[in-house]
């Protein structure tokens, strides 16, 4: 299991509209990898929207948001564009993704479980939280970037 201060695995997974987004380019910043299975997409709750409406907060800290779902890509793309997210929310298009960072012991649902990790520039891992609050989580993760 990952744990603070090992280095980030790498990954290439796509958007919902089908760009290639792989960790390694966003060295240099802190990013904000959010995992959810199906069963807790965003909408259901409110933390989708939230990390949305504080992205703004998120950029001032030059911090990168992804948001890495087990939804098809299809369920992604609609699911973007109800809420209007304007961030990379990704799909999962390899599974060893979610194992990776612990996310998932399969790309389904039923397996799967929020996690949240906060990468520093140096592609370390400064946070992870397993079965985070979704409702708390993006508030939470915002306050303690420096």
């Amino acid at each position: 299991m990952l744990k603070q201060g090992d280095v980030a695995p790498e990954f290439t997974v796509q958007d919902s509209v089908g760009k290639t987004h792989r960790l390694s380019d966003y060295r240099g910043k802190n990013v904000v990898l959010w995992f959810y299975p199906k069963a807790d997409t965003p909408g259901c709750t409110a933390e989708g929207c939230s990390f949305r409406d504080h992205k703004t907060q998120y950029e001032a800290k030059g911090t990168v948001i992804l948001g890495i779902s087990f939804d098809t890509p299809e369920e992604n793309q609609a699911f973007s564009q109800k809420f209007g997210f304007n961030f990379p929310l990704l799909s999962d298009v390899d599974r060893k993704v979610g194992l990776a960072y612990g996310a998932a012991d399969d790309a389904s649902a039923a397996n799967a479980r929020r996690v949240g990790v906060v990468i520093g520039p140096d592609g370390r891992i400064k946070e992870w939280h397993a079965k985070v609050d979704a409702r708390a989580f993006p508030q939470e993760a915002l306050s303690r970037l420096q």
